[in-house]
């Protein structure tokens, strides 16, 4: 049987992947036409393209591939007509290939709203790679930039002008709120704040009614009379289903464009199917990747079955009943996710909202009357529990006594992630795009010996389509392991075969300097947001070299490569280090007039220490060549490192004081500042019991008795608040420091990345008596080893932001695009706050 098939995308490749597998006698003979000049790529994650990903890195499979498994492939070459009545399609030039049966997988083209102006110079589509190359050529000359669109593929194309380094990046939807077809309202109230936070201007409720412009576009103009000025657009307002060769060829069609399809995937012509967004099923054009997958599946399933014989295909015909379109997306940084019916409403429904401002996190379900059944849900901000909501939705499971449990998460910890794990059905769909159940995962742990996330993609393929499920597949992976009593190795992500542990002993063995080098000796691909921040964590704890040097800059979190927290509105804040909060009136006087110089609104945090917000990034090395020369140092404020030493008065000025709580503090602070770990530590030392400096709710804390020092570790506030727990008593000045050493040694060697000092021990098995036999029994005979490798790093600290402005090529980093002039933006004016100024962008 003779297969042609027009179209070679993402469900084109995998309809041929999976007819070969279910064909492996080759009886269909397979041919495919691509209009475009590369095999079929992952549009995806076309956005990577930006961060340096090679397009070639994108490919689903190369031409050897398709050859290997006897498929001709005709690349640059489109149909122009399809002629059922004799079964044959005509192409570009003239020529004409047979088919027995035709598969349509032409998939979908970009919306193009029809607005005066759209064919001026500057104008793009988001859609293929030859469009982002156009895109990034263009942007080199370009300072303001406009993408109408406000949905999932809108924000991706706002993602790439941020990576291009446009200056001023505007996002235009008609809709009254971004994603409209996700998430409700607040939850787009909320991640609009947060892309406004990242430098992005966002207008909702515009109607466009002209690109401006003579022969390049210059500017748009809105039907409410306002207009915004620009020099490159790009649009990215939606899909259409490329079904023109099916309405020329007489095939049934929708009123609003599609192929009509029934559940086998066949057109109106008994010989010809539809498969991917050019598909209309039910009256539903599918706009995600997994269901035309599943389409895929099923077509292939049929035409097996048929070439089998004809009883067995009627007998019981694979069918396509319509799909969840459940997502799980991560935007410009930004966790975003829906599942079931995230909008449902009317009598007796029940909804529980979260949110949290200071965070950016936003959480709603949707229950049913009796409150006994999931029906849906909006995550922004953190979708972690988004894998476990969904299957709890789909497979109906029982929900807990408290269903706020689902969101903020329950009290029973690891025994509770592992009970809704048990409660799975095994016939729970995990992997969407590739149809693999919890069967399908668990049976690949215990059959096949897979014991990683890589293993398990290979095997099962599960996880390689969007990616959305990896995080449930590494829970089932974990789980199962453990039910088995086999050693789990928590590996840092699919990049690196290694956890944490593992690598930090990696690169101290094999003196490895830079990301990349760990990379090629260790990893593979390219790497990603989950490993990059470890590795280059483990890099600085090691070494205490400059964080910027040797190409580790790009593989900083976002705080870490302009050393400066991003704030509100894309300025910075400035927070040089104040030690113990001891400061004198000279440098209190220094603070004051850089932060009436540069109009800086000015608070002092709980740390005891001074902050400085509304920093342009341009201005940060002359506001801390400034500090600098008074004689601050950086803060830290800005990395997963020692922030403060918080201190009480002490014996010097407080009646109870029994020590000198302020200059402990200094020393502590001046020994450990710098010093970089998996997560932020904080300290505090009080004079007294009672506790002025609150040191039992940091990562380790001191408290004065009379014989010395108590010495507390492992406590934690914000959200979920702990007591530290008494580690030693007693302690002279010099023993304090030498345990504080080892324990924190103990703590950047073994803890896992992002994990607070408090949540590593709750871990860790034995708790408490454990740690303290390894600090003060020092059973496992490191010691003075750790004790040696914390003396290194505190001799090696330098200031990053004195290496910063004295580096050139590390000072060229701090201007917002490479041509910057000197003078200040003059789109940003200045408001009173509280007899402050602070930086607004004008309306």
């Amino acid at each position: 049987m003779k297969l042609v098939v027009i179209g070679n995308g993402m469900v084109s490749y995998k309809f041929c992947e999976k007819l070969r597998a279910a064909d492996p006698d080759r009886k269909f003979e397979l041919v495919v036409f691509g209009e475009e000049s590369r095999p079929a790529y992952d549009r995806v994650h076309l956005s990577s393209w930006f961060e340096g990903r090679a397009a070639d890195d994108l490919l689903m499979a190369d031409m050897e591939w398709y050859s290997a498994n006897g498929i001709t492939l005709h690349l640059s070459e489109s149909i122009s007509y399809v002629d059922p009545l004799n079964k044959t399609v005509s192409t570009h030039r003239g020529e004409q290939t047979s088919y027995d049966q035709l598969i349509i997988a032409t998939g979908s083209s970009a919306f193009i709203p029809s607005v005066p102006g759209i064919e001026k110079e500057g104008v793009f589509i988001y859609r293929t790679i030859e469009d982002l190359e156009m895109i990034s050529s263009w942007a080199r000359r370009s300072r303001k930039a406009a993408v109408i669109g406000g949905g999932l593929l809108g924000l991706e194309a706002a993602k790439a002008m941020l990576d291009l380094g446009i200056e001023k990046t505007y996002v235009v939807e008609f809709a009254p709120r971004l994603m409209p077809r996700q998430i409700d309202q607040p939850g787009s109230f909320l991640l609009q704040s947060k892309l406004e936070a990242l430098g992005l201007e966002i207008h909702t409720s515009k109607n466009t009614t002209a690109i401006t412009g003579e022969r390049e576009v210059d500017g748009l103009s809105f039907s409410d009379g306002s207009a915004i000025s620009i020099d490159m657009l790009v649009i990215s307002a939606g899909i259409k289903p490329r079904d023109e060769l099916a309405k020329a060829a007489g095939l049934a069609t929708g009123q609003r464009g599609g192929i009509v399809v029934n559940n086998q995937m066949q057109t109106s012509d008994p010989d010809i199917y539809a498969i991917g967004e050019c598909a209309l099923h039910e009256g539903m054009i599918y706009g995600l990747i997994a269901p035309g997958y599943e389409m895929a599946d099923v077509l292939v399933k049929n035409l097996v079955a048929k070439m089998d014989g004809e009883e067995k295909l009627f007998s019981a015909p694979a069918s396509f009943t319509g799909f969840d379109m459940s997502t799980k997306l991560k935007l410009i940084g930004v966790d975003v996710a829906s599942f079931g019916d995230p909008f449902i409403s009317g009598n007796g429904i029940k909804v529980i909202q979260y949110e949290d401002a200071i965070k950016g996190v936003y959480k709603r379900i949707n229950l049913s009357a009796d409150g006994k059944q999931l029906l849906g849900g909006i995550l922004v901000g953190d979708a972690t529990q988004y894998n476990m909501l969904l299957q709890t939705c789909k497979n109906k499971l029982v929900l807990p006594a408290d269903p706020c449990d689902l969101i903020l998460g329950a009290r029973g910890g690891a025994e509770q992630s592992a009970a809704g794990l048990a409660g799975l059905p095994e016939d729970a769909m995990i992997c969407s795009c590739e149809n693999v159940s919890k069967a399908g995962i668990c049976n690949a742990v215990t059959q096949q010996q897979c014991e990683s996330i890589d293993a398990i993609k290979k095997c099962t393929k599960a996880g390689t389509g969007c990616g959305g499920c990896v995080p449930m597949i590494k829970d089932l992976l974990q789980y199962t392991m453990q039910s088995q009593g086999r050693y789990i190795r928590n590996i840092i992500c699919e990049h690196f075969d290694y956890s944490r542990q593992e690598m930090f002993d990696l690169v101290k063995i094999h003196s490895l300097k830079s990301y990349d080098e760990v990379l090629d000796r260790f990893g593979k691909g390219d790497g990603c947001e989950i490993c990059k921040p470890v590795v280059s964590s483990i890099l600085a704890s090691l070494w205490n070299e400059m964080i910027l040097k040797k190409g580790n800059s790009t593989a900083q979190d976002s705080n870490d490569r302009f050393l400066a927290n991003i704030q509100k509105g894309g300025t910075y804040s400035v927070v040089p280090r104040i030690p113990g909060g001891e400061i004198t009136p000279d440098k209190l006087i220094v603070i004051g007039q850089i932060a009436k110089d540069f109009s800086l609104y000015t608070k002092i945090t709980g740390g005891q220490r001074i902050d400085m917000f509304g920093a342009h990034l341009n201005d940060l090395p002359e506001i801390w060549g400034r500090l600098i020369a008074a004689g601050f140092e950086s803060g830290h404020a800005y990395g997963k490192a020692l922030r403060t030493v918080k201190s009480c008065v002490g014996s010097t000025w407080c009646r109870f004081g029994l020590h000198d709580s302020v200059s402990y503090a200094i020393r502590i602070e001046e020994r450990y500042r710098g010093l970089r770990a998996p997560h932020k530590i904080k300290s505090a030392v009080s004079g007294c019991i009672r506790e002025c400096a609150e040191a039992q709710s940091k990562d380790f804390g001191i408290i004065a008795t009379e014989k010395g020092w108590n010495l507390y570790v492992c406590g934690n506030g914000g959200s979920k608040p702990q007591h530290a727990l008494l580690l030693a008593q007693d302690l002279d000045s010099e023993t304090c420091i030498k345990y504080i050493d080892r324990f924190l040694m103990f703590y950047i060697k073994t803890a896992d990345p992002l994990t607070r000092t408090a949540t590593w021990l709750n871990k860790m098995e034995g708790g408490i008596d454990y740690l303290r036999n390894v600090v003060v029994n020092d059973s496992l005979g490191m010691a003075e080893q750790w004790e040696m490798e914390m003396q290194v790093l505190v001799d090696s600290y330098a200031c990053e932001w004195k290496e910063a402005i004295e580096n050139p090529e590390i000072r060229k980093r701090f201007s917002h695009f490479i041509n910057a002039p000197e003078e200040k933006d003059p789109t940003v004016k200045f408001e009173q706050l509280r007899d402050q100024k602070k930086a607004q962008e004008w309306k």
